[in-house]
């Protein structure tokens, strides 16, 4: 303990070098010399399965309201987690979610369709943020004309992210809302004409017996698109990346495209496309032998948890026959993930899409991929050939 901070000492710095050039690499060193470790940045950190699971599961001592900000439903806790995270199920049901793979397939095949060939590339800004934007945008029913100004959103919550910029990144967040505001006045204006997607939809339910509010709304709608940009993204680049180092791999998917599920979800426990989510304790807490108080941020680490050998034996074996029980991609308990089936479709058919339109996904001899920084993961920056 700090005597002059009364806080505890530092174990690590989140921010050092070591560990944003390597972030997967520097968690998985932390999960075995300091398995709950504090920094002055992050507060607590729980890098070893068994930690975050309990923490997940024990939501009345880890709290999700960790913003002062409204976070539907993310960062809200039972029993007003309740009621809207059973509003926003709905609209992730089996049925839609089905529906949707038509338009998945149709923008995967465009998209994969305008690679250059026989060229070097950047994946993550030709292919992966495309995906994601374009995909977000029909499923929430969104207009094509918002593809290249979230694109440029995109672009620009990225450098401010690599600079550290808390000024820049909260304009930027501040800009992303005012595409929110203009979409739902555009369909309150329209009224009974305005389009049957899910954006109206939301301006349609109810809580507690009374309408949302603008405010819940857009916090909804945040979550889900300012999440699913950056996760899709990082998971399409962490795809990419995988199946251009492992060629053998990569000619089996091309014949037995039905391993792509199981490979998909494996890839993405090895290099996870989620550092972390945040927590705040309610109570103190004793927890890998380390005293927590009450009211400390706890930050639930995804990235080591995911590979922790108590759990998976060696983290970098990759295997096609683990149990999804074990694996937290999608996150576990009253917040895992609601969008979890759409996920999977998506990059199922993404990746379906580019492995049947190309011959080949390389790497470029001597073009090293830029690995994302903390808070973001996947790559910045992913050269690859595509023939």
């Amino acid at each position: 303990m700090d005597p002059m901070t009364n806080k505890p000492k530092a174990d690590w710095d989140p921010r050092s070098e070591d560990v944003l050039s390597d972030q997967i690499k520097a968690y998985d060193e932390m999960r075995h010399r300091c398995p709950v470790a504090y920094s002055d940045y992050l507060g607590w950190s729980l890098f070893r399965h068994e930690d975050v699971v309990r923490a997940l599961d024990d939501h009345d001592t880890f709290s999700s309201a960790v913003s002062s900000h409204l976070s539907v439903p993310s960062g809200m806790d039972p029993p007003r987690h309740t009621a809207y995270r059973r509003l926003i199920e709905r609209h992730f049901e089996p049925s839609r979610v089905e529906a949707f793979e038509p338009l998945c397939r149709v923008i995967s095949i465009d998209l994969v369709s305008a690679l250059e060939r026989g060229m070097e590339i950047d994946l993550v800004t030709q292919l992966a943020q495309r995906f994601a934007v374009r995909i977000q945008c029909a499923f929430l029913g969104w207009p094509d004309s918002l593809h290249a100004p979230l694109l440029a959103w995109v672009r620009k919550n990225h450098e401010a992210t690599l600079a550290r910029d808390t000024a820049a990144m909260a304009m930027i967040a501040h800009e992303f809302d005012g595409y929110i505001h203009d979409l739902l006045e555009t369909r309150r204006q329209a009224g009974t004409a305005a389009p049957d997607d899910i954006t109206t939809d939301l301006l349609r339910q109810r809580i507690d017996g009374r309408p949302l509010s603008k405010e819940e709304i857009v916090s909804i709608l945040r979550n889900w698109t300012v999440g699913e940009l950056g996760t899709i993204t990082a998971c399409v680049g962490i795809l990419a990346h995988y199946l251009a180092q492992n060629q053998r791999f990569q000619c089996q998917l091309r014949q037995q495209p039905g391993l792509l599920p199981a490979a998909i979800d494996e890839i993405l426990r090895l290099h996870a496309p989620l550092i972390s989510n945040r927590r705040v304790t309610t109570r103190p807490v004793e927890i890998g032998g380390r005293r927590i108080a009450a009211g400390e941020r706890v930050m639930l680490v995804w990235a080591s948890a995911n590979r922790d050998e108590a759990v998976f034996g060696d983290p970098d074996e990759f295997r096609l026959d683990r149990s999804l029980d074990d694996n937290l991609l999608y996150g576990r308990g009253i917040h895992v993930c609601p969008g979890a089936q759409l996920s999977r479709l998506e990059l199922c058919v993404v990746m379906e899409e580019l492995l049947k339109g190309t011959s080949e996904i390389a790497p470029v001899p001597g073009r090293q991929p830029v690995l994302a920084i903390y808070p973001a993961s996947g790559f910045s920056t992913l050269l690859l050939r595509i023939g």
